[in-house]
């Protein structure tokens, strides 16, 4: 069994994808980089969310914002990859993939992430663009970047 990608509404996800989900959230944006925010905001029960599983283990995940909900662009949020399954350009892949869905599901909004600002030469790399200067949030930098979709 190869790597399977999934896209579930919150009502799908059932409480173990759910528990598996909020785990590696926490192990990535509070254990591992040390930060103590509210990660439960409120908004998962709006958002689609996209993951990779490799033998039923979560191995990349990702929030979609619709338009409205958080910004009024569509958004990409809490993008996070397992350390145990980095190097494997996953992130490039999952977050490419976001981008796809979003165009797809929203064609007339742009997207909005609020990038660390140490990854923002990867997010260039996929279209995006800054769009602030550089703040502090959660004492750690970043950035707002925007994804501007093509209209024809």
């Amino acid at each position: 069994m190869s790597m399977e990608w999934k896209l579930s509404e919150f009502e799908e996800l059932g409480c173990r994808r759910l528990y598996q989900i909020l785990l590696l959230r926490i192990e990535v944006f509070m254990v591992e980089q040390n930060c103590l925010f509210q990660d439960l905001d409120g908004l998962d029960p709006e958002c689609r969310h996209m993951f990779c599983l490799e033998h039923g283990e979560l191995l990349a995940y990702q929030r979609l914002l619709p338009p409205g909900l958080y910004y009024p662009e569509s958004a990409i949020g809490r993008i996070v990859v397992a350390p145990a399954a980095r190097g494997r350009d996953l992130g490039r892949a999952l977050v490419q993939r976001g981008i796809d869905h979003n165009c797809r599901q929203w064609p007339d909004s742009n997207i909005r992430i609020n990038a660390q600002s140490y990854l923002r030469r990867f997010y260039q790399g996929l279209g995006f663009e800054d769009d602030s200067e550089e703040y502090m949030e959660d004492d750690i930098p970043h950035v707002q970047m925007l994804y501007r979709v093509r209209r024809d």
